[in-house]
């Protein structure tokens, strides 16, 4: 099948389901260049193939759900794009009929695979930095911060006429999420693994905010119009053994793509993975550390800051140099999968289960922002 995919938090809603997401001519383009020997515009059929054992859902968000709950009805083990579902609830039930089953589910929450966060993952359990008490997630990029670059990039042979359209409601209350649900989530995903979920995020208060007002709608618009959604974001959260946990996000602050920095500060020790794609260099990760312990005479300069050397094994085995960070992050998710699938074991990193606790998250913020005070979790509470 042919698809677009995403651009950003719940775009695909200006699409209604069918419209502009199966193309035949796309598809067989594609499978020219990639050397495939089938194509299909039938989502159904080709998931219910008896020879199909892992389905990958790349379509728009109106099609991650249903797809996602067809696939693991016929047994197949799934990758499905961020969001699996829009409400935490229906993840959680994804995640238990999928365990049931025996099946291995994988949330397109990419960043969590940058050999960068791995290691870093790894770092913390060894006790690198000690007990993690704080930590800080930073996502921002400029991709939005024109005003002409479309919320919609697909370009359609019949130019969409009909709402809904995203943020069509100017009320800010009624904001519609995007910045939060993009690149916020893996940088969520991000700090729950590293300060530890333990009792869990206790409660949260987010402030969202569009502030480019006006924006071109479709890839073959001629025009700008009134959008009201969530162009930036910041929260503050608690967790239940008392950590602080903050995020902010933004698609139009000024910054290379995809701009996530994530901090995790212990009771020893500190660490900080920057995934930044760097024109000059061709770097598209950084990890650094900083021992909280190596100065008992205060020397700030033996507290610095200083970059970690990350080990090949982080990296999956058709990694080339130079490839750009979609490329190698989404080979090491890929890599990930394989492997959890091929061992059979119980190892399922980034599954459904993990993403609904994002998506949870996700959903608190945007209640907080709504009714303007701080939200409890869980939210079934």
């Amino acid at each position: 099948m042919a698809s677009s995919g995403r651009d950003a938090g719940r775009s695909g809603r200006t699409c209604p389901a069918g419209r502009g997401a199966r193309d035949e001519e796309l598809a067989r383009e594609a499978a020219e260049k990639f050397g495939v020997a089938e194509i299909s515009t039938d989502a159904e059929a080709t998931i219910r193939r008896e020879d199909l054992g892992v389905i990958d859902v790349c379509t728009n968000l109106e099609g991650h759900e249903p797809l996602t709950a067809l696939a693991i009805e016929c047994g197949r083990h799934v990758l499905v794009e961020k969001p699996v579902a829009a409400d935490h609830k229906r993840v959680k039930e994804l995640s238990g009929i999928a365990k049931a089953k025996g099946l291995k589910t994988k949330a397109g929450l990419t960043s969590r695979y940058a050999p960068a966060v791995q290691h870093m993952f790894d770092l913390v359990r060894e006790g690198k930095i000690g007990t993690p008490w704080l930590y800080n997630g930073y996502e921002q990029n400029s991709r939005w911060l024109n005003p002409w670059y479309p919320q919609d990039k697909r370009l359609f042979k019949e130019y969409p006429t009909e709402p809904p359209w995203v943020g069509a409601d100017p009320d800010p209350k009624a904001i519609e999420v995007a910045s939060l649900e993009g690149h916020g989530a893996p940088t969520i995903d991000i700090g729950l693994e590293l300060i530890g979920i333990g009792g869990g995020i206790e409660k949260l208060v987010c402030q969202m905010a569009n502030l480019l007002h006006e924006r071109r709608r479709f890839g073959d618009s001629d025009h700008i119009e009134p959008i009201n959604w969530d162009d930036a974001d910041m929260w503050i959260a608690r967790t239940r053994k008392g950590n602080l946990f903050s995020m902010q996000t933004s698609f139009v602050t000024t910054g290379n793509y995809p701009g996530i920095t994530a901090w995790i500060y212990g009771d020893r020790g500190a660490l900080k993975a920057t995934l930044i794609a760097d024109p000059e260099t061709g770097a598209i990760q950084k990890l650094e550390y900083a021992d909280g312990w190596a100065t008992p005479d205060a020397d700030a300069a033996a507290v610095k800051y200083r970059e970690l050397e990350i080990p090949d094994r982080y990296w999956n085995p058709g990694h080339q140099e130079g490839d750009e960070w979609p490329t190698a992050f989404y080979g090491c998710l890929i890599q990930n999968i394989l492997e959890e699938i091929a061992s059979g074991g119980e190892k399922n990193e980034g599954n459904f289960e993990q993403s609904a606790r994002v998506q949870e998250l996700i959903n608190a913020a945007e209640l907080s922002h709504r009714e303007e005070r701080w939200v409890y979790l869980p939210l079934e509470g």
